[in-house]
């Protein structure tokens, strides 16, 4: 199994669990999960394919009525992947 592999099954994981109970510690493992893949080498690029990937699966299945909470919810727990990457980018930054 890759690194980008075992990451989508992780995060399909925790995206489920977040959906399920919108939470500070559904969104800690949001955060740890970013923080896998920036020291598995996982690019932002990856991580959003596996985000869209994932949230396409959920909206399949969720009724029209639902959708602006699980829209605001994922875009909430990919906020929390996303910032460790964050962080690097502006710290490599202010070293320039």
């Amino acid at each position: 199994m890759t690194g980008v592999q075992g990451f989508a099954r992780d995060y399909r994981v925790a995206f489920l669990a977040h959906l399920a109970r919108r939470s500070e510690g559904s969104l800690h493992r949001g955060y740890e999960l970013g923080r896998a893949a920036v020291t598995e080498g996982l690019g932002i690029l990856e991580v959003a394919h596996v985000h869209h990937e994932v949230l396409l699966e959920v909206l399949r299945g969720t009724p029209a009525g639902e959708l602006p909470d699980v829209a605001a919810a994922a875009s909430e727990f990919l906020c929390e992947v996303l910032a460790t990457s964050d962080m690097a980018q502006r710290t490599l930054l202010r070293r320039r």
